[in-house]
């Protein structure tokens, strides 16, 4: 009898997350990007080992990384933001407005920017959630009204270095025991986002609407309510990345943002988002956005070019929708293998079990 209650075959918490591990999108993302880093190096030790290789590794991505990990929130609800880039922009140009016409502290400036990205992400959220209409047309739409604000109010003018305290430049270059700040920021931001997906009611609820967003409403969830406030999240991320941006970079131009729309939404779907929704990691996000940004700089090292450049990132992004639609066939035919089994070993007047509507939804296409 004691040999019963003891299930050799059940692994420990330990094995199964070393298991999930090994199975999961961001390992394969992860160690990709390793390879591609090595193959560089081995071509020019200056990719890696210059005095500003390595710290351009960690620091150039980091402004892709805040509008991958905003992004990631709105598609596992099936949903899309294609005005990041737009916001980004208007929020950057603010920044130095700001700075020019008010004399304001640096972390006064920083709020305000991520406070109007929340607002124009705002608006796409009451639109998309409240007004039912999909966010591929209304964020389309915003995208274009946020970049013709944009260029009206900027005009022929441009933010220049000098425009701008030297401290909050310094942001964009300053490091911490060898790390650049704005790659800790990009870290916090992650890391804030990455738990709270994983283990708040309200993280955990968003996959369950990107999963079936019919069976949430019958569950009892606020999706709409959940659905506006991704939306509010990734406009306070794109408002950070254009804050982020005018540090780096130290000039804002109107051209700023301009097409980083596309390339956040590419690091999601390469770092294993599901573009249907209900699966994927913001961790996953951000090494997508990494191998993005690494292989625009690895490329031309290697002797490739532009048009091989943008042939590598348009099959990346195909073979990983490929990738995760193949993967989600072979996990409903287990699932419904495995109710076959479990109805054909119940009995006629056995109860059968509720679905789950808000549980390891994330989990499950890993």
């Amino acid at each position: 009898m004691t040999d019963t209650l003891v299930q050799p075959s059940a692994a420990s918490p330990t094995a199964r997350a070393v298991r999930d591990l090994l199975r999961s999108r961001e390992l394969a993302v992860g160690v990709v990007l390793l390879l591609l880093i090595a193959v560089t190096t081995l071509k020019s030790n200056a990719f890696l080992f210059s005095s500003t290789g390595w710290r351009d590794l960690l620091l150039t991505p980091s402004m892709l990384v805040l509008l991958a990990v905003g992004q990631t929130a709105v598609i596992i609800t099936r949903n899309v933001d294609l005005s990041v880039g737009s916001t980004l922009g208007l929020t950057a140009y603010l920044t130095g407005r700001l700075f020019i016409d008010t004399g304001l502290p640096i972390i006064a400036v920083v709020l305000a920017g991520i406070l109007m990205g929340a607002a124009l992400g705002a608006i796409n959220g009451v639109l998309v959630a409240f007004g039912r209409v999909p966010a591929l047309v209304i964020t389309l739409g915003t995208m274009y009204i946020y970049r013709g604000a944009f260029l009206t109010w900027a005009g022929s003018d441009r933010i220049n270095a000098d425009d701008m305290p030297r401290t909050f430049r310094d942001l964009g270059t300053d490091s911490i025991l060898g790390i650049p700040v704005l790659t800790i920021v990009a870290a916090v931001v992650l890391a804030a986002v990455g738990y709270y997906l994983r283990t708040a009611r309200g993280g955990r609820e968003l996959y369950a609407i990107g999963s079936d967003p019919d069976a949430a409403e019958l569950y009892g969830l606020q999706v709409r309510r959940r659905i506006f406030s991704a939306f509010v999240l990734s406009g306070a991320l794109a408002g950070l990345a254009g804050v982020v941006s005018a540090a780096r970079f130290g000039t804002v131009s109107s051209s700023v943002g301009s097409g980083i729309e596309l390339e956040a939404v590419g690091a999601a779907v390469i770092g294993g988002v599901a573009i249907f929704g209900g699966s994927g990691t913001v961790w996953g996000a951000a090494l997508g956005a990494m191998l993005l940004v690494t292989i625009y700089r690895s490329l031309p090292v290697l002797g490739i070019s532009d048009f091989w450049q943008q042939a590598v990132v348009g099959a990346l992004i195909i073979g990983a929708i490929v990738l995760d639609r193949v993967l989600v066939t072979r996990q409903e035919r287990a699932l419904v293998a495995a109710r076959d089994t479990s109805a054909g070993s119940t009995s006629p007047g056995a109860p059968t079990l509720a679905p789950v509507v808000a549980g390891d939804a994330q989990e499950g296409t890993r």
